[in-house]
């Protein structure tokens, strides 16, 4: 594991998207992007299958586990398994709008309760010697909007905390879908902005409707790091820039280049019982807007989930790539 890391480029969290798999093809891209888990919640950590919900390969590194919950005691040791596992970080989910959350007392509802999210922050912190970090939307509901969100952003760094990844929408916790609620609330890039003039000692990271390296270095001038979720899931390949546009480094690897060094982590993880299409799935996006890209996405779609398909269903989708090159 790298002995520091930096919060100038990240990967988002994304329920059902970011898995290990996927995050294991992001890094090959960029050695120098942070990468986050999905939400894990509090309950399937203390509770459930650990090993499926916090495996991980080392190659990962650095890794951020988001955990979801409201208890502190609870987050607490959530932490310390965390840190037990091998994460770099552990971040605290304030943004998550599902109804399942809310019902559960974490996600976005926690915007509405900043001191107990405070003392679960620093019950995690006293927990672990990684860093505790949170995320959250600039509002919720009704809030009031600029007061709102400082009085958030006050009540965690009063507790030590000094990173703050804020998605720059509000959540509308009645009568919006999660969906929704991904692209309906209008973005404020500028509240964040402010934030991070008001509140220079903080590290704040700008989340939400970022697409493109250019925009990345836009925000880079006034914050100190930028995440990105979608943009990354649907064209991995962008992540192939990350270090050299960003971080003055060599530029990553082409995603004909990603596919065949994912040859042997699929072969390997299917060996231990994984299905192809469990990972395939993530590739579909790789030769976004090149020749051939339909093909490939087709022949993974229609034979990735067969059973007992293997490396060669990604090899022969390769070539469809290839021809069309």
């Amino acid at each position: 594991m790298p002995s520091h890391f930096s919060h100038r480029f990240c990967t988002a969290p994304l329920m059902d998207w970011s898995d290990r798999h996927c995050r294991y093809m992001w890094r090959l891209f960029s050695r120098r992007a942070l990468l986050y888990t999905e939400m894990v919640t509090t309950g399937a950590i203390l509770h459930g299958d650990r090993e499926r919900h916090l495996q991980f390969d080392t190659v990962e590194q650095p890794l951020a586990l988001q955990v979801g919950g409201s208890d502190p005691r609870e987050l607490a040791e959530c932490a310390r398994i965390a840190e037990q596992w091998g994460y770099s970080e552990v971040n605290l989910n304030c943004g998550c709008p599902s109804d399942r959350v809310q019902s559960g007392r974490f996600g976005a509802c926690l915007m509405a309760e900043p001191e107990l999210v405070a003392q679960g922050l620093a019950a995690m912190r006293d927990a672990v010697s990684i860093p505790i970090t949170v995320k959250h939307r600039i509002g919720i509901d009704d809030m009031e909007d600029y007061a709102g969100l400082t009085r958030f952003v006050e009540a965690q760094a009063g507790v030590g905390v000094t990173t703050f990844i804020v998605h720059a929408r509000k959540a509308w916790l009645n009568g919006l879908s999660p969906k929704e609620n991904r692209e309906i609330p209008p973005l404020d890039h500028p509240m964040v902005h402010r934030l991070k003039r008001d509140y220079p000692q903080l590290e704040i990271v700008l989340n939400g409707g970022i697409n493109t390296m250019d925009e990345c270095r836009h925000h880079l001038q006034r914050l100190d790091g930028v995440m990105l979720g979608r943009a990354a899931y649907q064209n991995p390949a962008l992540l192939a820039r990350v270090d050299s546009e960003l971080f003055g480094e060599a530029p990553g690897p082409t995603a004909a280049e990603v596919a065949e060094r994912l040859l042997p982590y699929i072969e390997r993880e299917l060996g231990r019982g994984a299905r192809l299409n469990h990972i395939s799935r993530h590739m579909l996006g790789l030769f976004q807007g090149l020749p051939g890209a339909r093909r490939f996405r087709r022949h993974l779609s229609e034979h990735a989930h067969k059973s007992g398909a293997g490396p060669e269903v990604v090899e022969q989708a390769l070539s469809l790539v290839n021809r069309a090159a």
